[in-house]
């Protein structure tokens, strides 16, 4: 149950969802319960993040799920991978996680349960199986631990190998984590050598003890429904049938026979290049040991073609990948076992043979015995283009001399292609299409052998291009509209700002170069001048746009700017600029967050100047915009990434190679205190934390917004509190729950308030200062928010306005 209530008003809601099973976090989480403990968290919704409540407008608001009922069979899918923002690709989390046999639901009083739910059914669960990924995120192996009937026997289901094994083995080394060798020289002070474990649980199964009797037991055929058992019989009989067929495969041959049916179906509509997809074609399962001639008879009942009228010819591939007949069957060859003519015909030594089936049709449109082919005959089969409706189509074969010339069979051609027997037209001979198109004029003074056409060669037909405008059609020539073919790919183009909403689709080809694809856009957008067009390339793992935007011209061709390692992507992003993209390279962007003094509130600016400007030309540019406390603020510009300060930069510094990307700047008033620090003053790191409750030693996590702090010699902790909380302006009631702490390295040293805080740090401008720090240490009760100046990459805590 998804619920949400409103603190200062009467207003509740909730929704009711079903499901079957339930994803938990594994990453933070150290345990089953850690993530029902998340699961169930409650948001509260305040500040900038209010609720509308209908009547009431913006209210403070309490958000969460509970849950009405368990199911009698629980399953749990762990979230062992996702998405890394820092390192723009998916990663698997391999933390250690530990999962008890036993699962106790309603544990402290029913946490978990909603005010509805039946309080008098148990939620007490045990293990049942466990699926474990072995591996990483690009690739691996499941394999399964599971008690079928929950006693203390655990076997292993890897593929087709079961085992028995421990219990030991199905929970605790699926926990993941770390492991340590065992050292080699016991004797020696060595310290141990740890390695990450990749085989850890990926879903568990728990059954409820007081539902156990009825899953765990003996199944009848009455206890499964009716269309299940019809189901199950058809399934099995079909499993028997292919595994006698696989037992038998090698008593019988595949037949594929292609006619001209299949030729004149698929050519235009399914396939364009070569002559047809020989797994869509009727195939005859046909014992080896049968002579042809019974398989001709077989022929004979399916298509009706008597078998003295049938002509088979063997496919042959060949050297480019393309794939014609080749020759027909001798007399001598159709004498002989269907299984001792595949061994001839087939050198791949597969259980097929492929073969078209020629059929000759007298005038009266019946079949006739076939022509005799003597060495001088070549068999072509044409296709037919229409370059103003962009079409091709099978328009059938023909036997020609090899000595003739194409002139002399242009009646013939005429006639196959419906057109007046005067009519001027041109043929091209479909070479290859893999990798590049290759398709060639073909000259009609030459005879056909001198061409070097032979059995199985495509022709291509076309009425004469002379005088036809590209106006008139996009692909004048065969070439141009197989070449278009081969390379059509359609592109959804998605606004940047608005990717879900806004999203258009556009042909292109995956030759264009940049320019043909920007202008493409800008056409549809009905823009002017394409170069204020910026496109940006999908990532295939996020779902979401690259950080980085393709450079003017950065891009030879559409094909390099939808490649992401090795997935081929139909998303671009685009943007439309205020100046050309060639005139906003020479400039820099960067997004600073500007705090403010006194107001508690982030304004994001975006500043754009000459890449050879410094920070100071930024910080001047951004006095512009900005409300200062008072006219002669000075401003500084830091660098922060995961809540810690990481840099201050010079005011001479370029601006050049400032990357805004993964860092946040931030752009800030200084104190007066800090101006006049004197010899004996330090200028200290501040940061909020709080102890990560998943890991077993003590870690640290920061958030919040760090900053400075002046502190003076001699200044003791309790005068530098007053300070921070006159500063983050914290009520009394909250403050004193906070603990202060000096940390180095991560690792926390709790200070009392008679403790001189400058002892504890170095000089100040000294590399690494921001892992010493003042750490103030408490709960983090806001809510997150993504921040915008960069790319939703960090956690922020002040209402935030973006000005570009």
């Amino acid at each position: 149950m998804n619920y949400l209530e409103c603190i200062n008003v009467d207003y509740k809601s909730a929704r009711k969802e079903s499901y079957y099973d339930l994803q938990l976090d594994v990453k933070g989480c150290k345990d089953i319960y850690a993530s029902f403990d998340k699961y169930v968290e409650v948001e509260r919704l305040e500040g900038d993040n209010k609720y509308h409540a209908e009547q009431y407008g913006l209210q403070d608001a309490r958000k969460g799920v509970l849950f009405i009922d368990f199911p009698p069979v629980l399953q749990l899918q762990l979230k062992r991978f996702e998405y890394d923002f820092v390192r723009d690709t998916m990663v698997k989390i391999n933390d250690r996680y530990e999962f008890p046999l036993e699962l106790d639901l309603d544990r402290e009083n029913g946490k978990y349960l909603s005010p509805d739910a039946d309080r008098s059914v148990r939620n007490l669960y045990t293990l049942h199986s466990v699926l474990v990924h072995s591996g990483g995120v690009h690739g691996g192996h499941y394999y399964a631990y599971i008690r079928p009937t929950l006693s203390d026997k655990w076997f292993k289901f890897d593929d087709e190998r079961v085992t028995k094994e421990d219990m030991k083995r199905a929970l605790e080394e699926q926990y993941g984590g770390e492991e340590e060798l065992p050292q080699t020289n016991p004797g020696f002070n060595n310290s141990p050598f740890k390695f990450t474990k990749y085989s850890n649980a990926y879903m568990l199964v728990y059954i409820r003890e007081s539902d156990k009797e009825k899953i765990i037991c003996n199944v009848d055929e009455k206890d499964i429904a009716e269309h299940l058992r019809i189901r199950l019989k058809k399934e099995q009989e079909e499993k028997e049938l292919k595994k006698k067929e696989k037992a038998e495969a090698h008593l019988y041959t595949i037949i594929k026979v292609a006619r001209d049916a299949d030729l004149v179906e698929q050519i235009g509509k399914e396939i364009y290049f070569d002559l047809v997809d020989h797994d869509k074609v009727r195939n005859f399962r046909i014992q080896k040991q049968l002579s042809f001639n019974t398989f001709k008879e077989e022929v004979a009942k399916e298509f009706g073609i008597p078998v003295q009228l049938q002509r088979f010819w063997l496919w042959a591939k060949r050297q480019n990948h393309t794939y014609r007949p080749n020759r027909p069957l001798t007399p001598q060859e159709e004498a002989q076992s269907v299984g001792q003519l595949r061994e001839v015909s087939n050198k791949a030594n597969n259980a097929e043979l492929k073969l078209f089936l020629e059929v000759a049709f007298g005038v009266d449109l019946r079949p006739i015995p076939p022509p005799e082919k003597i060495k001088e005959d070549i068999l072509l089969f044409f296709k037919l283009y229409d370059p103003l409706k962009e079409e091709l189509r099978y328009v059938g074969r023909l036997f020609v001399k090899g000595n003739s010339k194409p002139m002399e069979n242009f009646e013939k051609l005429n006639e196959m292609a419906g057109f007046a027997p005067d009519e001027e037209i041109e043929l091209f001979e479909e070479i290859k299409y893999d990798p590049h198109v290759m398709c060639e004029r073909i000259d009609m003074k030459l005879s056909f052998r001198d061409s070097q056409l032979e059995d199985g060669d495509i022709i291509c037909i076309q009425k004469s291009s002379q005088g036809q405008s590209s106006e008139e059609c996009r692909y004048p020539t065969v070439p141009a509209f197989l070449d278009y073919v081969h390379n059509r790919q359609m592109v959804r183009f998605r606004s940047l700002e608005k990717a879900k909403e806004d999203e258009f689709s556009l042909e292109l080809s995956k030759q264009n170069n940049y320019d043909e694809v920007v202008q493409s856009v800008a056409r549809h957008l009905g823009l002017e001048d394409p170069s204020k067009i910026r496109l940006t390339p999908h990532n295939c793992y996020s779902q979401q746009p690259k950080p980085q935007p393709i450079k003017y011209r950065g891009a030879e061709r559409l094909t390099d700017m939808l490649v992401h390692y090795n997935q081929i992507s139909d998303i671009l992003y685009y943007e439309v600029l205020d100046i050309p993209l060639p005139e906003l390279q020479g400039l820099k962007t960067l997004k600073i967050a500007f705090h403010h003094a006194t107001k508690d509130e982030v304004v994001i600016h975006t500043i754009r100047l000459p890449k050879q400007s410094t920070v100071g030309d930024v910080i001047s540019d951004l006095k512009t915009k900005v409300e200062l406390s008072h006219p002669d603020a000075e401003l500084r510009l830091l660098e922060v990434f995961y809540h810690k300060i990481y840099k201050i930069f010079p005011l001479h510094e370029k601006i050049e190679n400032i990357n805004d990307q993964y860092w946040t700047l931030r752009a800030e008033e200084i104190p007066e205190e800090e101006k006049n620090l004197g010899a004996l003053g330090r200028l200290i790191h501040v940061y909020h934390f709080m102890k990560d409750p998943a890991q077993n030693q003590v870690q640290v996590q920061n958030f919040g917004d760090p900053f400075f702090l002046a502190i003076h010699e001699g200044e003791t902790l309790e005068e530098v509190k007053i300070r921070i909380q006159k500063k983050l302006r914290v009520s009394d009631e909250e403050f004193s729950k906070w603990k202060f702490a000096f940390l180095s390295l991560g690792r926390p040293e709790y200070l009392q308030d008679s403790d001189i805080v400058s002892s504890r740090f170095q000089k100040r401008d000294v590399y690494g200062a921001w892992e010493q720090y003042l750490g103030l240490e408490h709960s983090d009760n806001t809510p997150k928010r993504s921040y915008a100046a960069n790319q939703n990459r960090h956690a922020y805590e002040k209402p935030v306005r973006i000005y570009n």
